[in-house]
């Protein structure tokens, strides 16, 4: 499956402003700092870690708020991944 072929991907046109620059949110929140890399919700700009970092904080505010479209969040990289169709673009 391409990204063409997901219809959220294809969706997005514009990206919201991030919840914040200093890193996952759910992180900082909880006094953690161990994240890997972050992810930034194309739904609506929360800034969480990847499935890679202890918390999970992007992946489960996905499943949690129905948010199926993140981007990386770290500098340089611009691609997506689609959670619901599992495809990236």
């Amino acid at each position: 499956m391409t990204s063409s072929a997901c219809s959220h991907i294809a969706a997005i046109s514009q990206e919201p402003a991030p919840s914040t620059e200093e890193g996952c949110e759910d992180c900082i929140a909880n006094g953690s700092r161990g994240w890997v890399h972050l992810r930034l919700c194309l739904a609506c700009g929360h800034v969480g870690c990847c499935d890679s970092s202890p918390g999970k904080h992007a992946s489960k505010h996905a499943a949690a708020d129905g948010h199926p479209v993140i981007r990386s969040f770290e500098p340089g990289e611009t691609w997506r991944w689609c959670f619901i169709d599992h495809v990236g673009g």
